[in-house]
């Protein structure tokens, strides 16, 4: 077994959040990768030029090449400022800028675009700030409204939230992507006086003005910009010819095997699986994998089917959270998990258990799942304990 990957740091992504505000130290978020693998593991520290799989073969970006009878492809999603005309402009952009701390345009979804956003944020003592998603997918969807929540707590706790305008700007019709979840969502950045800019397809940033431009001719002005960048898979991906337009490869949404080539299969959101690029949705996709690989090699169908798993706590501020569960199927819904009538997470609904759930995740993510040790948590989703929304009208 060998595994590839361009550098040796190992970075805990959901810890991006909290470094803007002070609460996660850049250096707690990154470990070595090398010192996470099995013994046995062979790992080659390069970047990937392209793979082959006529001739079942990845190139290598320094001209080796490394021959495989099996391919896994785990290689996530990437934001991809640049996409989005007049983002980096060093006018505004923070990553460039000839004068960082007059930079008003940043992201959180790199650990450099967490750091800089940092100061930014100690700096802001008023104005019009937008949280900004640009296009779907993005991984872990609720990110930005978690931020934007946080930010909304940050600012409070300054004793300047008077002063600070949220807008909360997304291209999707509600706060969120489904009916029951965007219900409940929505009603939190109400009950923040967190303005809600939906159906806001970006077409450019004017960084003159300082605007947020729309399609439809739509410009919000910011002072502070806090954007989620077009996200797209690797760029091996598409040099390869495996993925789609975003450079997702498309693949069987049960079993993950790519349609490119019965030889390749695909965990985590490198995929175009329908379902939310999160952390927890590679998790249950790898409790499937090992027994599906087996039947892989042995030439028998794939039987352990994934049904689009995802479970997401989402902090809220003030010392709160709530956590979604749903899948391909089912949107989330409210009710408790993970035992049906006990709990002890409440679904949909705030509680400072799932605030601390969030926050003992961390040690989870290094400790359990990292290792390939069991979690107790069902990795097919179950509507025990649930409530339907014909339950909840």
């Amino acid at each position: 077994m060998t595994v590839v990957d361009a550098n040796d740091r190992h970075h805990y992504q959901p810890g991006y959040l909290f470094i803007p505000f002070g609460r996660y130290a850049p250096e707690r978020v990154e470990k070595s990768r090398r010192a996470h693998l099995a013994d046995g593991v062979r790992f080659i520290e390069a970047e990937i030029g392209r793979v082959n799989p006529a001739e079942r073969s990845v190139e290598l970006i320094d001209g080796r090449s490394l021959g495989y009878d099996w391919l896994i492809i785990a290689s996530g999603t990437r934001p991809v400022p640049e996409q989005t005309p007049g983002l980096t402009d060093p006018r505004i952009w923070y990553a460039g800028s000839p004068a960082p701390d007059q930079a008003s345009a940043f992201d959180f979804y790199t650990l450099d675009g967490a750091v800089a956003l940092r100061d930014a944020m100690d700096r802001f003592e008023g104005g019009r700030l937008l949280v900004h998603v640009s296009e779907m997918p993005i991984k872990c969807p609720v990110a930005p409204l978690e931020f934007a929540f946080l930010a909304e707590d940050f600012f409070r706790k300054r004793r300047i939230r008077h002063k600070v305008d949220i807008t909360y700007v997304t291209p999707l019709d509600g706060a969120f992507t489904k009916p029951v979840a965007s219900k409940a969502l929505g009603g939190l950045l109400d009950d923040r006086s967190v303005r809600l800019a939906a159906d806001f397809a970006v077409e450019r940033v004017d960084p003159e003005r300082k605007h947020l431009v729309a399609y439809d001719g739509r410009a919000l002005p910011f002072d502070l910009l806090v954007t989620v960048p077009i996200n797209m898979g690797q760029q091996f991906v598409i040099d390869s010819g495996l993925g789609d337009d975003m450079g997702f490869i498309p693949v069987d949404k049960q079993t993950l095997r790519a349609e490119a080539d019965d030889r390749i299969l695909v965990i985590g959101d490198a995929s175009n699986v329908p379902t939310s690029k999160a952390g927890s949705v590679a998790h249950f996709q790898v409790d499937h994998f090992a027994e599906n690989f087996q039947s892989a090699v042995r030439g028998e169908p794939l039987r352990s089917l994934f049904d689009g798993h995802a479970n997401c706590f989402v902090e809220t501020g003030r010392g709160k959270g709530l956590l979604l569960d749903f899948n391909y199927e089912t949107e989330p819904l409210t009710g408790v998990f993970p035992y049906p009538g006990v709990g002890p997470m409440k679904l949909l609904g705030e509680s400072r258990l799932n605030h601390l759930g969030k926050l003992a995740f961390e040690q989870i993510y290094w400790r359990m799942l990292l290792p390939g040790r069991h979690l107790p948590v069902p990795t097919l989703m179950s509507i025990r304990g649930k409530r339907l929304p014909a339950e909840t009208s």
